[in-house]
């Protein structure tokens, strides 16, 4: 079969929701536009998703037309969002930018969840101060993104970043105040549960690809339990391989005898999973390659075998070899206490959406958490000049500086990019919510000792791409609600979540309209993790939009294919969510030294200057949504003591 053969029976030149394509990039072309004022669609009309593209068109946060969540294609980190960024990473600088004569008393940089809760939180201490959001993407939240599809006159929500509230009794208490004053409440509706598919006798599935393991097979089976002896009958392993599988898992076998728990601790913080299977446990290569990707999706890890302690796999419990060490299973702290997690149909993009209505209840008409739902926000009302807290998109800071000496200047001057032109406000306080690796370059005062630190803020790069079916009924004569897939382009897909909240209900049979969601880290093994992250990202920018339509209608045709599945009838849109700068990663035992308490990088890095603090969950070292609303306490509480709070003279400026 020739590749044009290929393409055409993948439904490459089909009509999606079309996709632009610049340099290489894919720019996409939205099907649908969505009307501020209500959830109905307007007529069909060209909508991209770049913020170069808007611009182009002429088309800004005022415009009637513009409603990111709506958009497909390149989403994510998307065409426009980075690029300025990346030269001023690289040197360039803009001189004369313009005055817009405004005054906050505070400026966040970044409107993700942790720039979003410092406005909160400044708000809420002060309630008199002018608040300015600063943000190079072309819609808030940062990762906690909204996807929306239009399949008829159905709309159907999904999370393209933030999947959900982990834990929330495990919650600081600033944590929870947060969560209360919005509006969120743990009810049955948000619980994450997956009863309508098991209610259908859907179950999890194994996906093993002929280019890993010499055959295309899919298999019913959890990928994080045991596997039975009917799956390893038909796994496309040697029988070396399937052995091994038994013995991981049944067999409770010291594999590091003589040693002390102590000894046997730090051997396995020095060892990867990937060597612990090969070398010590001495598996098969081919039971190795089933791993690589396992823990892909896990807060605590998110690398690969290879790049993952033994001890960190250990600690998160969804992998074997361990059972025979005697080994006493610490508590977890990615995840404090099980408790119930919270998902809203488009993930924390809901938590960002109440935090904005707390901000500017104008943004998003309504008074509950179930109608915050269906309410479209309302663009054009996120920079009203009228008002005290502004939210300002598709403006990259490329500089924050003291005006005058550090201990004693009373204001920071910084100078974003709007539309390619440079703009100056004077605030305040600033605080950095931002990408923590960015910092050094936007912060030229930092001590060189705390920029070093902040450059080791190396996050994993990852892709969530969401795909609009006609229908799931594939899945259902499969009997499948989600695949893993060790060797596969995407490590795992999944039905999306079941959730109805207000008005908004979820697809219920096998005959609605469906969004699949599919997930990707890319790194390079063999590297260190920082490096493979590095690699990782330089990859996942230069790859277009092309690449990953293929490649997706590729991975669902071919595990789907027994299910009746057509990838040129059954897909209706595609987005693609790129972070390249994707989970926010810790210390790394196989490559980072044993630092103290006050050597972490991330303690270091996060330490405020003058009247710069530094918020984000770089700050520490964990990509979960409750550090990124602790982080954010912390530096407004920084900036807010008594001692600072008489310096500073709040409230700084009149309402702008």
């Amino acid at each position: 079969m020739t590749g044009k053969t290929r393409d055409r029976d993948l439904g490459m030149d089909r009509p999606i929701n079309r996709r632009d394509f610049l340099n290489g990039v894919g720019l996409s072309i939205g099907a649908t536009v969505i009307a501020r004022e209500g959830f109905a669609a307007q007529p069909a009309a060209a909508h991209p998703s770049s913020q170069e593209a808007f611009l182009a068109q002429g088309m800004t946060p005022q415009d009637s037309r513009y409603y990111p969540p709506g958009l497909t294609g390149m989403r994510g980190d998307h065409p426009g969002s980075f690029e300025t960024a990346h030269a001023k990473r690289d040197g360039e600088s803009w001189e004369g930018a313009q005055d817009t004569g405004e005054r906050y008393d505070v400026v966040v940089v970044g409107a993700g969840m942790s720039g979003l809760a410092a406005a909160y939180f400044f708000r809420k201490s002060m309630p008199g101060t002018s608040v300015l959001i600063l943000d190079n993407h072309d819609d808030f939240g940062g990762h906690a993104k909204r996807n929306e599809f239009m399949h008829g006159d159905r709309r159907l929500i999904a999370y393209g970043g933030t999947q959900e509230i982990e834990s929330p009794e495990s919650y600081t208490l600033e944590g929870k105040t947060l969560l209360h004053d919005i509006g969120i409440r743990a009810t049955h509706a948000l619980a994450e549960n997956r009863r309508l598919y098991t209610a259908l006798g859907l179950q999890p599935g194994v996906f093993f690809d002929k280019e890993t393991f010499g055959a295309d097979r899919l298999l019913i089976g959890d990928p994080d339990s045991e596997p039975s002896p009917e799956f390893l009958a038909k796994a496309p392993l040697s029988e070396r391989a399937k052995h091994d599988f038994f013995r991981l898992y049944s067999e409770r076998r010291d594999y590091l005898p003589g040693l002390t728990q102590e000894q046997k601790i730090e051997r396995l913080r020095k060892t990867s999973y990937r060597d612990y299977l090969l070398n010590v446990v001495q598996v098969q290569p081919e039971v190795a390659a089933y791993f690589q990707t396992h823990m892909h999706g896990w807060p605590a890890s998110g690398g690969g075998a290879d790049s993952t302690s033994a001890w960190t796999a250990f600690r998160i419990g969804n992998v074997p070899g361990f059972a025979g060490l005697g080994l006493q299973s610490p508590p977890e702290s990615w995840v404090p206490d099980p408790g119930v997690n919270l998902h809203f149909p488009d993930g924390n993009a809901g938590v960002a959406r109440l935090l904005v209505r707390w901000l500017n209840p104008k943004a998003l008409p309504g008074t509950s958490m179930e109608d915050s739902v269906t309410t479209p926000v309302n663009y054009a009302v996120l920079d009203d000049a009228s008002d005290q807290v502004r939210i300002r998109l598709n403006s990259t800071v490329v500089r924050a500086l003291h005006k005058g000496e550090i201990g004693r200047a009373r204001e920071v001057d910084i100078t974003y990019l709007r539309g390619g032109k440079p703009y100056r406000v004077l605030a305040g306080t600033c605080v950095m919510a931002c990408n923590n690796a960015m910092i050094p370059y936007l912060c030229p005062e930092i001590p060189q000792q705390q920029k070093d630190a902040l450059h080791m803020a190396v996050r994993l790069p990852l892709v969530y791409t969401n795909v609009l079916l006609r229908n799931w009924r594939a899945f259902h004569k499969l009997g499948i609600w989600s695949v893993e897939s060790p060797g596969g382009f995407y490590h795992t897909f999944e039905l999306d979540y079941p959730i109805s909240v207000g008005t908004y209900q979820c697809p219920r049979t096998p005959d609605d309209p469906m969004i699949v969601h599919m997930e990707r880290v890319v790194l390079k093994p063999g590297l260190t993790a920082r490096d493979q992250a590095r690699a990782g990202r330089a990859e996942l920018l230069q790859t277009p939009f092309e690449t990953f339509e293929r490649e997706t209608r590729d991975q669902l045709a071919r595990t789907l294919v027994d299910g009746g599945f057509d990838p040129a009838r059954d897909i209706e849109a595609i987005t693609v969510n790129r972070w390249p700068h994707g989970y926010a990663a810790g210390q790394n035992s196989l490559f980072d030294p044993d630092w103290s308490d006050e050597e972490l990088p991330w303690i270091v890095g996060r330490k405020r200057f003058g009247r710069i603090a530094i918020a984000n969950s770089d700050s520490a070292a964990t990509c979960l949504t409750q550090a990124a609303i602790d982080q954010a306490h912390r530096a407004v509480q920084e900036l807010l003591t008594d001692v600072i709070r008489r310096q500073f003279r709040f409230p700084y400026s009149e309402k702008v």
